[in-house]
């Protein structure tokens, strides 16, 4: 048989619902229903989001630590023309989620890969964020280990662009900490449960946002948008322009907004003076200082 007249199987790529179900489209239903096996990180998951549309289906696990070794079976799934459903947990595969490794096989392989787009917490977290994104970079989840996730920071200083990330709400404070010591306290946007019952968001400065959820027992899908640079320190540090004024906040004035939000002190100092090349004895002259000017 030549390669023209041997069966073309369909890969469908599915963006599933990030929390409501009701977010499911007409369209993917229909891919669902079209679908002889469903692919998926949790059946369990999948199988909710099916059964609220009457379909049954055979449900096949594939997340990260099978996905090398279910290649071979879907691929052969494919190969005698079947159709097969890819789906995540919730969002889009291949975006911080399993689906890449059998798009790019299936590709390759002749058959014909369909994208049905649906939910993704990227697009969600970005249309809420109040303000001109434009053009954005998406990390996803830093690392897990702290001196790989500090050293994955540390390469993003001089990134222009608003950062997207991902965290889980057992990681998330100390990520945020991260950010905050190594970025310096920049605008974020953070959404938590979004499209759940209990969706919520914070905006603010990074350190008002990690004092706001510092306590809190946190669950549910984490996502937030981190602004890019405000503007380079001026030499010596002595002051950095404020978002959204033609002001500009002096070192001392960093430390004391740090203080407000519940960060110790020394710590503090220590922050900034990371962040401005200063010494932390100076910055605690000028911070006495300012307390003293305040005063008269």
């Amino acid at each position: 048989m030549s390669r023209s007249a041997e069966p073309r199987g369909t890969l469908y790529v599915i963006g599933t619902p990030i929390g409501n179900l009701e977010d499911l489209s007409p369209r993917a239903v229909s891919a669902f229903a079209a679908s002889e096996c469903v692919a998926c990180e949790d059946t369990r998951r999948t199988r909710t989001i099916l059964s609220r549309h009457g379909l049954v289906r055979r449900m096949l696990s594939y997340h990260k630590f099978n996905e090398a070794r279910r290649l071979p079976e879907l691929l052969g799934l494919l190969a005698r023309g079947g159709r097969i459903a890819l789906a995540t947990d919730g969002g889009t595969p291949g975006i911080s989620d399993p689906g890449a490794l059998l798009v790019g096989a299936a590709r390759r392989a002749g058959h014909l890969v369909t994208p049905i787009p649906g939910p993704s917490a990227v697009t969600t977290l970005v249309s809420v964020a109040g303000r001109e994104i434009g053009a954005f970079t998406f990390i996803g989840f830093p690392p897990h280990r702290r001196g790989e996730r500090r050293r994955a920071l540390e390469a993003l200083r001089s990134e222009p662009r608003p950062l997207v990330f991902f965290e889980s709400p057992q990681r998330v404070m100390a990520t945020l900490e991260d950010l905050l010591e190594i970025l310096g306290d920049r605008e974020v946007v953070l959404g938590r449960e979004m499209t759940k019952l209990h969706e919520e968001f914070q905006a603010g400065a990074l350190s008002a946002v990690r004092a706001g959820l510092a306590g809190r027992r946190l669950r549910g899908e984490i996502a937030f948008l981190v602004s890019g640079p405000r503007g380079d320190a001026t030499p010596g540090g002595g002051s950095t322009p404020v978002a959204g004024s033609g002001m500009t906040e002096t070192a001392a004035r960093k430390v004391q907004r740090l203080i407000a939000a519940g960060i110790d002190r020394k710590e503090a100092l220590r922050r900034v003076a990371r962040e401005t090349g200063r010494s932390r004895r100076d910055l605690y002259r000028e911070l006495l200082r300012d307390r003293m000017d305040s005063e008269e």
